[in-house]
């Protein structure tokens, strides 16, 4: 609840995209934020007579926009940033197991803050992390993402994964790197009981996610999907990544792997899955009709040639979608600003001209996001009442100089810069700057845990 006399922010002089449910948008206009949450957003200057106004900005020149909401990510990739750059997934899988299996505590913070520190830069004010690699003795894994989230101030939804399937049994990952049922699932419950938050405005909320069909049992997929109905947390997985997926679960269970995922309980409204690329019409009407949710990446998908998912078909089903950049070793951008150009591009080559527009994957990245968390009641739209989330972008340096359109500018043009981010009312990018963490410290501190990551797998 907003305090009886809050603290006001005014922002005055942008264009505005508010992604409501009309799409309003203004050519020039404000917004006032009181303490966390929007009061006020509308054409032409704020109104007369605010109190408490600790800060104006003159936003002129900018597109303001609701902050971008990430919904799936591996952060400790980063450490393993461009390493098997010709493999398509099961093979670069192969490759990078072996080397993820020696991941510790110091190594996955510093991976988050550098994950992190990327997206926030770039207009990210949610990030989703899906973390399944638990090696025996690494330290608090998933503890050390929640501690670098909290010192950069971004809102943050991570997932604990698991893996029980290891190669001897059939499965994917090598035996050295998957968990035992029970262990994954008691630690799991742990995860919740420990972290999740489930209040209104909550900074974090915990998930419960199995990695994929290929690397977990058909067991722990059905006990961690009544674990998290029974705890009132949201459920994450991979889907339908690759059509080497699609033939395991063929081969293996008789049946593709949307069908094998329903049959498990794993779809449902307080599912999303990543990727969703291989999905026929039967796949996509079971997603719409139990509200089932999907993390798009474009580049990810791009990068390991895994093919172009129906989005456009998915989107006029009515099925949530949101963006996603997905570990930095498949996608080392590590932006997800970046993927709203991407996902515009690949779709219109797969299915033309109209295929999306510049202001469906405005939506994607931000409202679709907020709906694929479970957060759209809070987040996702600049609307009065909805927590201050948001991001200014630049728009009138040389890259946007003569696109006048400000949305099109956004998702066609260059990276914009961005002048200032909120994430619960509190900057956290400043000029472009964070201003919650030393960028160039956390650089140095993640270059230095990858060179140690390289020299433990390397047997030094």
């Amino acid at each position: 609840m907003t305090a009886a006399h809050p603290t006001r922010t005014v922002i005055e002089n942008c264009a505005l995209a508010t992604v409501d449910a009309h799409d309003t948008e203004h050519a020039t206009g404000h917004l006032v934020i009181a303490d966390e949450h929007i009061e006020s957003v509308g054409p032409g200057p704020a109104p007369d007579g605010l109190t408490g106004v600790v800060r104006r900005v003159d936003a002129t020149g900018h597109l303001a926009t609701p902050g971008l909401v990430n919904t799936h990510h591996h952060f400790y990739q980063w450490l393993t940033r461009g390493l098997a750059q010709d493999a398509v997934l099961f093979d670069w899988l192969k490759a990078l197991y072996p080397v993820w299996a020696r991941i510790d505590e110091p190594m996955v913070y510093e991976a988050a803050r550098a994950s992190l520190a990327m997206m926030v830069r770039g207009g990210v004010t949610t990030a989703a992390d899906h973390h399944y690699v638990f090696p025996r003795g690494a330290g608090d894994l998933l503890g050390a993402e929640i501690r670098a989230a909290r010192e950069l101030g971004v809102r943050f939804h991570p997932t604990r994964g698991s893996m029980d399937l290891g190669a001897s049994d059939g499965g994917l990952p090598p035996d050295f790197a998957v968990e035992t049922l029970d262990a994954a699932l008691a630690a799991t419950e742990e995860a919740i009981d420990t972290h999740h938050d489930p209040s209104p405005g909550s900074m974090l909320r915990v998930g419960v996610a199995p990695c994929s069909p290929f690397s977990v049992t058909t067991d722990l997929l059905r006990e961690a999907a009544a674990l998290a109905r029974r705890k009132g947390v949201r459920l994450h997985t991979h889907g339908s990544e690759t059509v080497e997926e699609e033939r395991f679960c063929k081969e293996r269970f008789g049946m593709g792997p949307t069908d094998y995922l329903d049959s498990t309980g794993w779809l449902g409204d307080d599912v999303w899955m990543a990727h969703c690329v291989h999905m026929d019409d039967a796949d996509i009407a079971a997603f719409a009709r139990t509200g089932t949710g999907v993390a798009h990446c474009p580049s990810s998908n791009a990068r390991l040639a895994a093919g172009t998912a129906p989005v456009p078909a998915l989107l006029a089903a009515g099925v949530p979608v949101g963006l996603g950049v997905d570990g930095t070793a498949s996608n080392e951008s590590g932006e997800l600003h970046t993927e709203l150009r991407n996902s515009l591009l690949v779709h219109r080559l797969a299915g033309g001209a109209e295929a999306l527009t510049v202001r469906q994957v405005l939506r994607m990245a931000t409202y679709g996001g907020a709906r694929v968390l479970g957060r759209a009641d809070e987040l996702g739209s600049l609307e009065p009442g909805k927590l201050a989330d948001l991001v200014l972008w630049r728009l009138d340096g040389l890259g946007h100089s003569t696109v006048a359109d400000p949305v099109a500018a956004l998702v066609l043009g260059p990276p914009a810069p961005v002048t200032l981010s909120l994430v619960h009312g509190r900057a956290v990018v400043e000029d472009g700057r964070l201003v919650t963490a030393d960028e160039d410290a956390i650089a140095r501190a993640a270059r230095a845990e990858a060179r140690r990551l390289e020299r433990i797998a390397a047997g030094d």
